[in-house]
């Protein structure tokens, strides 16, 4: 049986980065998708416990997702942050996570938006769940 396609959303944040900021970087990344359906939140292992992601998350029902460096590392990203870079060894976390947890064949609805206080980044891909 086939299954739906799911839209995931990835973030990048500092680890000052409030509800807010991801709040606003997801609402930032809805505005450039025809859809926002997203089916679960996904980040780097080590940030998929911090509060204000897990707040969001549990505010709006949907699960948090933490992927190891390595499966970050292997995406393919548009864009390519310096500071990303240096930190993570990709060009985006928030895109890498999103299109790590839309699963095979992913692509992403758009590149990264970052939020106005420039805490943290949301980017959204579509694929088949992991």
């Amino acid at each position: 049986m086939e299954r739906d396609a799911m839209i995931a959303a990835g973030f990048g944040f500092r680890a000052s980065a409030t509800v807010d900021s991801l709040r606003d970087a997801f609402a930032r990344a809805g505005d450039t998708a025809d859809t926002v359906s997203v089916g679960v939140f996904a980040t780097a292992h080590d940030k998929a416990g911090a509060e204000a992601l897990v707040a969001l998350a549990h505010d709006l029902g949907l699960r948090v997702i933490g992927l190891p460096e390595d499966t970050l590392i292997a995406q393919t990203t548009l864009t390519q942050s310096q500071a990303s870079r240096s930190a993570r060894q990709t060009g985006s976390v928030a895109e890498a996570a999103a299109l790590a947890a839309a699963g095979p064949g992913a692509q992403l609805l758009a590149a990264r938006v970052v939020s106005a206080d420039r805490m943290a980044t949301c980017a959204l891909a579509q694929g088949d769940p992991i």
